[in-house]
Order: structure tokens, then sequence, then C-alpha cells
């Protein structure tokens, strides 16, 4: 039996699944079951940050796996301590990590930090979330309560109470109360569209709620490690949340979830756990991304790689204004705002005839995530293939 005809028995369908198999890759190319190469402009949506098969990356998950993948957190983990390290020194904040194995329950987490912080001082109950419409946070049934998009609500209530949405950050102001335990936004909403947050009105806001002793939960599971330039976009926005969850690219491929917080003595033992989150294995790749990533960083590789895709994509959009109505996005983590969905499906399923992989974000949007070591000859050869896209519309 055919592995389509595998999937389509024995597991649930709660993917609509492109008609192609993968079976290896290298940097940012991928290749199929039949043997056909594509320039993958998606890191399995934000993932494969250091690219597919990163040679380092698979010599420290394989030299860990002959050694020890779990034990378990009742006991020290080494590799889960000095990933800790690497990320608080990536990202230049005075926190501590725990550590999850996805960006669900990284916000799970950042939640219940968040409304256990809003008790400690007594009376009050604080317990209201406040998050902005067309958000993405997760699907577990509280992340995708915290979701502001009210379609994903469908089928799964009731939902934990105290989640409230604002249309936007001017918004959020007028909706705290004493109630109100955190604030949880993206800096750039990548499931709703590739849309950045002004960033003044961003600076307000932390102000505000630093005022206010209200933590600002910021949401970088899709952001983070390095994404849009600095580690976070946190940093990028010049601003110091108390929370901050990451996901996604940290771990290169392996599933991992991060919390990191200001606030260091609000969880005791007991508050929160994960049988598999720390493990040896995903925090050991973790160490290994950060240390690349790091270096792209401190060497400049990462900004000229970014200055280079930009001006590819630039072009391309400049050329294609008649289907194209926006560039958007920050980094590596960008958009082209299309005429109307029907077009956009068209070039998603051109691209992927032609050999280019690339995303849709919102209801009009054309979303880039490459890997961050992404090469030109990569990048000239993924639009060379969008160009032969936009010839067949």
């Amino acid at each position: 039996m055919n592995i389509k005809k595998l999937d389509k028995k024995y597991v649930l369908p709660t993917y609509a699944r492109a008609d192609v198999e993968f079976v290896s890759g290298s940097n940012a190319t991928l290749v199929d079951s039949e043997g056909k190469k594509y320039i993958d402009f998606t890191s399995g949506i934000g993932v494969v940050s250091v690219g597919h098969a990163n040679e380092r990356v698979s010599r420290a998950i394989c030299n860990q796996v002959s050694k020890l993948t779990h034990t378990s957190n009742l006991y020290f983990i080494a590799p889960q301590a000095k990933a800790a390290q690497k990320v608080v020194n990536a990202s230049g904040y005075d926190m501590q990590c725990f550590f999850a194995n996805s960006g669900a329950e990284a916000n799970e987490g950042a939640i219940k930090i968040a409304r256990k912080h809003g008790e400690r001082d007594g009376e009050i109950k604080r317990y209201k979330i406040i998050t902005l419409n067309h958000s993405f946070h997760g699907r577990t049934i509280t992340t995708v309560k915290a979701t502001g998009q009210e379609s994903m609500h469908n089928y799964f209530g009731p939902f934990p109470d105290g989640f409230v949405y604002a249309d936007g950050i001017d918004e959020i102001e007028s909706l705290l109360d004493d109630h109100t335990a955190g604030v949880m936004i993206e800096l750039i909403q990548g499931e709703g569209g590739v849309e950045p947050q002004d960033k003044a009105k961003v600076q307000k806001l932390a102000k505000l709620l630093k005022e206010k002793q209200i933590p600002l939960m910021i949401d970088e599971v899709q952001t983070g490690a390095y994404r849009v330039g600095e580690f976070t976009a946190s940093q990028a926005y010049e601003i110091e949340p108390e929370i901050i969850t990451l996901a996604k690219g940290v771990g290169g491929g392996v599933p991992v979830g991060i919390v990191m917080t200001t606030l260091k003595e609000v969880l005791n033992a007991g508050d929160h756990g994960s049988t598999f989150g720390g493990n040896y294995l995903s925090t050991a790749a973790v160490c290994e991304v950060v240390d690349i990533l790091d270096e792209l960083k401190k060497s400049g590789d990462l900004e000229i790689t970014s200055l280079m895709f930009n001006k590819v994509l630039e072009n391309f959009y400049n050329n294609h204004k008649d289907i194209f109505t926006q560039k958007v996005g920050i980094g590596m983590m960008c958009g082209l705002r299309v005429k109307d969905a029907k077009t956009l499906t068209s070039i998603i399923n051109l691209a992927k005839e032609n050999g280019v992989m690339v995303l849709k974000a919102g209801r009009n949007t054309l979303r880039f995530l490459p890997p961050l070591t992404i090469t030109k000859e990569e990048i000239d050869e993924g639009f060379k293939a969008l160009e032969s896209v936009m010839s067949k519309l």
C-alpha cells in the first residue's frame, strides 16, 4: 500500500494535504518521492530555521540519541539547562524558561503564569486575558479560545472563561480592568496575514501595562529565533515583556516550546509540568540551533541573507502589481497581499507544480518563511519558478 492510501486509511483527515510526499532535503531544497526538487520558501511553516538536514543539528541529535533521549524532569537535564542559558542570553532579558513541546503548550504555560500572578496579591481575582482579533495562539481548548478568530471557535465549546478580544492595539487600554491578568499579542500576526503591529503603539502599551503591573505576554512562536532579525521581535520593538513564548524555529525541526518570563517566583513545584518538555533530544537540538543562529547574526550573514531575499521579493512584487497590492512583513517573515482569494489559491497550487513551496496567511496573503540559511542560488531558483507561475495566471 502506498503512503497516500495508508494515510487516508489510518490518519484522521485534519489536514488538506497537498499531493506530494517529501523524502529528503538540503537547506532550502526539498526532494519528493518522485525525485522532483522544490525550493522551500516555507521552512515547514517557520520551523526549519537552519535548513533541512542541517549537518550540525543532525550531528548534535545523533550524538544525544546515542546517550540518552529521556529520563523525565524529576532529574537534572544538562542540555535543558544549557539551552535555557543560550535562549536567555540571546534574548538579552533577565528571564527563566519552562520547556514544553509546542507553541500552543508554551502559550498555555504563559496563561497559567499570568493568572497565578494575578491572584498573588489577594482579594481581586485577576483572570482575564486580552488578545487581538485575527490572532492565532494555538489549537488546544484554551489557546483556541485565546485565538481571536471566531471561525476557530466552532464545535469545541464550552471554553474556559476570561478571554477578551481587542480590534487593535489602540483598543486594549479601554478593555483593561481590575480583573485583567495579562495581555497577549503577536508583534507580527502570522496566521492572521503577516500583519506587523505599529512599534510606537506597542511601546506605549508596554509602558501602560508596566504602570498597571499587568504582564505583557508576547507570542513569539513564529517571530522568534531571529526570524525578524533579532532573536525576538520584542527586542526589535524595544520592549521588555514579562512573558515571551517561543517554538517553531528555535528547535530547527525538533518539537519544542519555551515560556520565558521575568516572573520567576510565580510557579512552584507542581504548578505546571510536562513529561516530554525539555528532554535531552529537543534541548540538544535547541542548543545547536541557537549557536548556529547566533553565529549567523554576529557574522552579519543573517542580515545579508535577509536583505538579499527582500530585495528579490521587492523586485518580484514591483513586476506584478497587477496581482499584488502590497508587500508586508519584517526580516524573513514576509508576505504579498494578493488581489483576491482565487488568485492566491492558483499561485500556491501552480507554485508547487513549478517546484517552489509557498504559504497562505489570512484571507489574501502569500506568505514567505524561508530557512534563515537559504542561499542566493536557492533564492534565485525559487523566484525564477515563481516568475513562471505568474506567466500562467
